[in-house]
């Protein structure tokens, strides 16, 4: 697979990339969200992970316009909590979110849709998927959270062991919830001196690599609460519900990845009727932001194009 881009951008502003910004009531509140010109009643529903934005698709969008084919009918979700989604009414899980997200979808004019999910986004992907199985119509994962995550939540000790970078980071979040203003103070003198830039670096292939745009909103979308529930709305999860799934279901996995389980993807495939997975050299725990490219050959496999 050839790479044609390197280095995209985090772009803020969705006038840029032909977006709409809009905001949806749901049942567990406001639910701001990007949308694009449409394909009729199918679209393509992005989810980001934790500790993000809708901003984290914005390279896969540029990368698609340079190579001459925009993705349309795009619906990119703040989640409640994140971006510039208020927080939630009530605790969010993967099945209340996927409720939202779905709600999200039918008020930019969805019927059906093809969705991606980054990280924790994956679980509201699969879940989307098994709960609405006519209306999804592929799913592609970036970088899942899958098995691993659920198991290092649900037994701290050992699952931590196995996913040390997830339980320490894990760690880190709970404790900067617990400071006043979510250690608002103590981010800002990291982010200052260059020491949360560089705390990331696990995150990439070769940080030095990504646009320093990407970094800097990682800074800035640090929620230590908003994290911390969505790791333990994971205690809950039921991983066995992914079997509902019918659609056929894609990842895409930077060989670099700290917070995905070795065995996860031979977990997804005894559970999912129609799963494959890509393992990519050079990408980390953002393989949307480091290979666009293979995320949009996933998205055509899942498709079926």
């Amino acid at each position: 697979m050839m790479r044609t881009t390197t280095g995209l951008p985090l772009v803020a502003d969705e006038r840029r990339l032909g977006l709409t910004r809009i905001v949806v009531p749901t049942a567990v509140g406001p639910v701001v969200a990007r949308i694009g010109a449409g394909s009729g009643a199918s679209g393509l529903v992005l989810i980001h992970g934790a500790a993000a934005s809708w901003t984290t698709w914005t390279p896969l969008l540029q990368a698609a316009a340079i190579a001459g084919r925009p993705l349309s009918g795009v619906v990119a979700v703040d989640l409640p909590g994140w971006g510039g989604s208020p927080a939630p009414r009530v605790p969010l899980d993967a099945a209340r979110a996927a409720e939202a997200v779905a709600e999200v979808a039918r008020a930019a004019g969805l019927e059906r849709w093809s969705v991606i999910g980054h990280s924790l986004g994956g679980f509201v992907a699969l879940r989307l998927a098994a709960t609405e199985p006519a209306a999804t119509e592929a799913v592609v994962l970036v970088s899942p959270s899958g098995p691993a995550v659920v198991r290092a939540v649900q037994r701290p000790l050992l699952g931590g062991l196995r996913l040390p970078w997830f339980a320490g980071m894990r760690l880190a979040m709970r404790m900067l919830a617990a400071m006043p203003q979510e250690g608002a103070a103590l981010l800002r003198v990291l982010d200052r001196t260059g020491v949360l830039s560089r705390l990331s670096a696990p995150l990439f292939a070769d940080r030095a690599a990504v646009h320093p745009s990407v970094p800097a909103a990682l800074a800035e979308e640090v929620r230590p609460r908003a994290f911390t529930a969505a790791t333990a709305a994971a205690t809950d999860a039921d991983v066995q519900e992914w079997s509902r799934v019918r659609c056929r279901v894609r990842s895409v996995r930077g060989l670099h990845d700290v917070f995905v389980g070795r065995r996860d993807a031979e977990r997804l495939r005894a559970l999912l009727p129609d799963f494959a997975e890509v393992t990519v050299p050079d990408a980390g725990h953002f393989a949307a932001v480091e290979r666009p490219d293979a995320v949009l050959a996933a998205l055509d496999a899942a498709r079926g194009a």
